[in-house]
């Protein structure tokens, strides 16, 4: 509430939408709709507000991918140009602010730092960012809760998932697609975080803050098994390649060539960035003496 009452200080009431409120579909269909309509009318204020719009969202990983998620509609339906989005760092991880400079945390002094990101959102260059569409096929009869980033996938979708993977859909069987843009897992992180949402939604309370967000965090990768492998709440999860096989099919190749998995991986990560869990580099920091060798 303090963060909403300070932005509405810094630019007004109407430029600041509360996603619990507004959802930011909404937004895109009668928001950007209306300024559109008024273009197409002549209104050269409307016009220059459209063309140079920018976005910024107050949110972790997640509230920000929903967003993008949703601005994705504009170019399907090719209502371009689509706004640049800027981050104000208040998840736990904050993976794709950290790697588009917007810092992975949000600072003590926030009230003036709210103001520089404002500023930083007006002047800083547009960078791309690639987004990845996953379709998963879940089992006959399985009923599972979606989350805002899947939905049914169109017959079209399935088909096309039919044939890449070389494999047949049945009617029963069914087929979601969503986007990501920071990464997809399947393993012990992903059933971490999994645990993680449902605790914030059941119990609220618990989760106040960046810090105790990691702290229920480290207790469900203890209980999980990453750190401590005897306690694991899923067994199975010890072996992730006696519950899944993996495919994939490299550039110019029609054929899907399957990878062996050592016993000990217990995560599957598909990464579209530099950070991971919180700022970590899978790949590990290259010294730069190793740089000095590779570029002579």
């Amino acid at each position: 509430p303090e963060l909403k009452v300070r932005l509405h200080e810094l630019i007004s009431k109407e430029q600041v939408f509360d996603l619990s409120v507004v959802k930011p579909s909404d937004f895109v269909r009668y928001g950007l709709g209306c300024l559109e309509r008024l273009a197409d009318q002549g209104d050269n204020c409307a016009k220059d507000i459209r063309a140079n719009l920018r976005i910024m969202v107050a949110g972790g990983d997640g509230t920000v991918g929903w967003v993008l998620g949703c601005l994705q509609e504009l170019n399907k339906s090719k209502r371009e140009p689509v706004p640049p989005t800027g981050i104000i760092p208040l998840g736990t991880g904050n993976d794709l602010a950290r790697s588009f400079g917007w810092g992975g945390s949000f600072p003590f002094g926030w009230r003036s730092a709210v103001k520089r990101y404002l500023n930083k959102a007006v002047s800083a260059s547009v960078v791309h960012l690639d987004s990845w569409q996953a379709v998963i096929r879940m089992p006959e009869g399985e009923i599972t809760e979606l989350p805002h980033a899947l939905k049914k996938a169109e017959p079209a979708d399935q088909l096309e998932f039919s044939k890449a993977s070389g494999s047949e859909l049945t009617e029963k069987a069914s087929c979601y697609k969503g986007v990501f843009y920071n990464y997809l897992s399947i393993g012990m992180d992903a059933q971490v975080a999994y645990g993680f949402h449902h605790l914030r939604d059941e119990k609220p309370y618990l989760a106040q803050g960046p810090v105790a967000n990691k702290l229920i965090y480290a207790g469900y990768s203890c209980t999980q098994g990453w750190f401590c492998t005897p306690c694991t709440a899923s067994p199975q999860l010890r072996g992730l390649r006696n519950i899944l096989r993996l495919y994939i099919k490299r550039a110019n190749c029609s054929e899907w060539e399957q990878i062996q998995m050592p016993s000990s991986v217990r995560s599957i990560v598909v990464l579209n960035l530099d950070n991971y869990a919180s700022g970590k580099h899978p790949w590990g920091d290259l010294k730069p003496d190793y740089l000095e060798k590779v570029g002579s």
